[in-house]
């Protein structure tokens, strides 16, 4: 299994919220599917999908948690949630 190499990205934090960073392949498909749809829908980034992406495959296989919720929902409807 590969290592993976965390880097914090101090441009990333928002609202107080731990960020780690790290750096992963890609499939060359999925690459070029992920920059087409950022060309055709400017509110998101590469950052947003996979944030959007992993929170909402551990919350399909049952993981609950309600901060885990708010990244999700606000990933997908671009909401701030606030405490």
């Amino acid at each position: 299994m590969q290592e993976f190499n965390y880097e914090e990205n101090s441009k990333v934090l928002i609202h107080k919220d731990e960020v780690i960073s790290f750096k992963c392949e890609l499939q060359e498909n999925l690459q070029k599917a992920m920059k087409k749809f950022v060309e055709e829908h400017p509110n998101w980034d590469q950052y947003r999908i996979l944030q959007a992406a992993i929170a909402g495959f551990l919350m399909q296989k049952g993981f609950q948690n309600r901060d885990l919720t708010r990244l999700y929902i606000g990933n997908m409807f671009s909401m701030n949630f606030k405490n």
